[in-house]
């Protein structure tokens, strides 16, 4: 699977980098026909704290898996991501 990662108003670090490698590459385990996974990383114009939104776009064969989360950080919103991701996959490979 491919991954590319886009970030809007920002330059995200090596180690958010890696940890998004990471979490994104491990949802093939739970279904192997993604094609490629894209993340949108951008921060909210808002005086809140949490304005951190991750959005996770996953290419599979059908109709394509779109998550987004905002949380405090990064990490979490993709964490967050990552997981109604792996339930929406495990859901799609039930169904075939």
């Amino acid at each position: 699977m491919k991954i590319t990662v886009q970030s809007i108003g920002l330059t995200p670090h090596e180690p958010l980098e890696s940890h998004i490698e990471k979490k994104v590459s491990k949802l093939e385990t739970f279904y192997d026909k993604i094609h490629e996974g894209k993340v949108f990383l951008k921060v909210e114009n808002n005086a809140d704290r949490i304005n951190k939104t991750t959005e996770l776009i996953l290419a599979v064969p059908g109709d394509d898996i779109v998550v987004k989360k905002t949380s405090a950080s990064f990490e979490e919103s993709l964490d967050l991501c990552v997981d109604t991701a792996k339930k929406l996959l495990i859901k799609k490979k039930e169904m075939a």
